[in-house]
């Protein structure tokens, strides 16, 4: 069981953001991160796969912390072309 919450983010252009996801931590040893639009297949973007891990590519970073069962998706500078569905 994986929650992402809130279920929705509105960000003003040039902010940055924090797309969070819980899950049962006994149970995932990696976590992928994807990004889907309207009328187009989903897209993976990054992933983590060791706990207190830090992932970076271009704007968008995401850590994990499998103890906890918490990971987090930053995206820095928010463009209108960044408006879409994330998830884990």
């Amino acid at each position: 069981n994986v929650e992402q919450n809130p279920p929705w983010l509105h960000v003003q252009e040039g902010e940055n953001t924090n797309f969070p996801c819980r899950f049962p931590s006994s149970n995932f040893y990696s976590l992928h991160w994807y990004r889907w639009e309207p009328a187009k297949p989903p897209m993976f973007l990054i992933s983590v796969t060791l706990n207190g891990d830090e992932k970076r590519t271009g704007r968008v970073r995401t850590t994990l912390n499998t103890q906890e069962g918490y990971s987090s998706f930053y995206i820095r500078g928010c463009q209108p072309e960044d408006a879409a569905t994330y998830f884990c």
